[in-house]
């Protein structure tokens, strides 16, 4: 798989959606759907999008037991989904289930990138390195099945060392410079990320909320792939 820009469509609903993505012109990028969108608009939200010609990273970040979250992977799968989640804390049997349902592209999903080290160690009460815990998430998800995992740009190069170089790096937290982070900690610009070893980038508010979202989107997919 080549790299590429994930739009992070984090909207309201389906009128917000397609207002926005009608600004893009004739792109027909690779699309997040959330768990706001997918939640007001259901099922119906993937059709219509993978009906335009793009390609959906349903991010719902299952976390069940294996056999809830496998019945669950296989109606995603059912959509068309081309790369969907599952937190990686929820163990490699969880993770295993929701391989064995899903066709598409699996992550794991590490820490998130509005968790810093300290929130980590004292509020979720894993009271070891940060980068410690991501990598033995990634093992865990490789061992599991997965294709890759959610994590950082900044994680990236451990993930890599640990899994290989072939094993999926999918990196939100990604800003241009001088955009506010909001509420993300562990950021960096597309071109970071490019040199991070990152294999796909999540961009939301640098795009969606642009002045010219087409011409952002083109200057992101330049920054990070050339």
């Amino acid at each position: 798989m080549g790299k590429d820009v994930i739009i992070a469509c984090d909207f309201p609903g389906m009128e917000e959606t397609m207002t926005f993505l009608e600004k893009l012109g004739e792109e027909r990028p690779y699309l997040k759907i959330g768990m706001e969108l997918f939640y007001a608009e259901g099922p119906g939200i993937v059709k219509r999008l993978k009906g335009r010609g793009h390609r959906i990273f349903l991010d719902l970040k299952l976390h069940d037991i294996p056999n809830t979250v496998g019945r669950a992977m296989k109606v995603l799968d059912g959509l068309g989904v081309d790369m969907c989640n599952v937190h990686a804390s929820g163990g490699v049997a969880m993770m295993a289930a929701a391989a064995e349902n899903f066709s598409g592209t699996l992550l794991g999903v590490t820490q998130l990138t509005s968790t810093t080290e300290e929130v980590m160690q004292k509020e979720i009460l894993i009271d070891r390195p940060l980068k410690d815990v991501v990598a033995e998430y990634g093992g865990n998800c490789r061992r599991a099945g997965l294709a890759g995992v959610v994590c950082s740009p900044l994680e990236a190069p451990v993930i890599h060392g640990e899994c290989g170089g072939d094993f999926l790096t999918v990196t939100p937290g990604i800003r241009f410079a001088g955009d506010a982070a909001a509420d993300q900690r562990r950021v960096t610009t597309p071109s970071v990320a490019r040199e991070l070893g990152s294999d796909y980038i999540v961009v939301g508010r640098s795009i969606t909320a642009a002045e010219d979202p087409q011409a952002a989107y083109i200057k992101c997919r330049k920054e990070f792939i050339g």
